[in-house]
């Protein structure tokens, strides 16, 4: 069985994604897609050599009898309309983050869902498709290093452009962590606080570089995320949790090891894209897989949801200094299934 796919968005992500569904994925292949610039989404099809609809409105791709399965790549105060249309529709889908653009809509995709009696929906969190985070999830999983007590992280860029704001530090960048972390510990936040050392010379006036996330999970476990996202040397993700018997370290990304000109250097990247871009494939094999057979087992509505509560605790320690309270409502039965 070939599932499908109807593509909403066709900006970078969207033609990432239409591209490895296309030609690097097995048993998926897109046949509609649409937006607003119609234009450009028939370039993208045509580039491809794709055989597929373009549709001007998100809708009208839920509504075609010949798509099964979606993807919302579109401008992100659309996510939650278009992840809304396709539980109504009764198509799963696949919603790059944010699910939505508040902690109330993610409820509301959360509450729909429910009412549907069957998960459709999973968010674009690829980190713990990642290999480095997945054999860093088995050894605590194992219990080779005890319980973990503490959580180091630092996720660094090389630059942002200048629309990038302090907020940003915490709804484009941190979330990614908010989403892993928990993940990682199989936990929930209790509290957050976020405090800032001196800035670079390389941040500008409306964003306050670097950034120190502290967070208390409920079961004790303390964590710490530098976000640094000026750091001029090129893209670092880092992960070392602290357990009871020893300290497991999220691994390196490969890199070859040079001896030259009186140096032992590796290469650190310096684009997301690279760092991360197995983890794509993996994360839409694992959505087109999954549902085929019937039950989606990846990132929820409800870790969409988390996410988006204990962002919004972290924006609130922003701006007080204080240590706020991450008030995340108990997990409803209908995702422990």
């Amino acid at each position: 069985m070939t599932l499908k796919l109807g593509v909403i968005g066709t900006g970078a992500i969207g033609q990432e994604h239409i591209r490895r569904c296309s030609k690097v994925l097995q048993g998926a292949k897109v046949v509609a897609v649409s937006d607003i610039n119609i234009e450009g989404a028939k370039g993208v099809v045509s580039h491809l050599g794709l055989e597929a609809e373009v549709y001007a409105n998100g809708h009208d791709v839920i509504r075609s009898s010949d798509v099964d399965a979606l993807i919302v790549t579109s401008w992100d105060p659309t996510h939650e309309e278009f992840t809304l249309a396709a539980i109504a529709a009764g198509k799963p889908v696949f919603c790059e983050k944010p699910l939505a653009l508040s902690a109330e809509g993610c409820r509301r995709v959360v509450e729909a869902e429910i009412a549907h009696g069957k998960r459709l929906v999973q968010v674009g969190f690829m980190r713990p498709y990642d290999t480095g985070y997945r054999a860093l999830k088995q050894v605590i999983t194992n219990g080779d290093i005890g319980e973990p007590l503490m959580l180091h992280c630092a996720h660094r860029n090389p630059t942002v452009p200048e629309s990038y704001t302090t907020d940003m530090a915490i709804t484009s960048t941190l979330i990614h962590e908010l989403d892993v972390l928990r993940w990682l510990t199989e936990d929930d936040y209790k509290t957050v606080q976020v405090v800032f050392p001196r800035d670079t010379k390389n941040t500008h006036a409306k964003l306050r570089d670097p950034q120190i996330v502290l967070f208390e999970t409920q079961k004790g476990v303390r964590i710490d995320v530098e976000i640094f996202v000026n750091c001029a040397y090129g893209y670092d993700i880092q992960c070392e949790v602290v357990g009871e018997t020893g300290i497991a370290r999220l691994p390196e990304p490969a890199s070859v090891q040079l001896r030259k000109e009186a140096k032992l250097s590796t290469a650190i990247l310096t684009d997301w894209k690279d760092r991360f871009i197995d983890a794509y494939d993996i994360e839409l094999q694992a959505f087109i897989n999954d549902v085929t057979a019937g039950q989606l087992q990846g990132p929820s509505a409800w870790d969409g949801y988390a996410a988006s509560v204990a962002a919004d605790a972290c924006l609130k320690a922003q701006e007080s200094g204080a240590i706020e309270t991450v008030e995340l409502p108990p997990r409803p039965a209908f995702y422990n299934k």
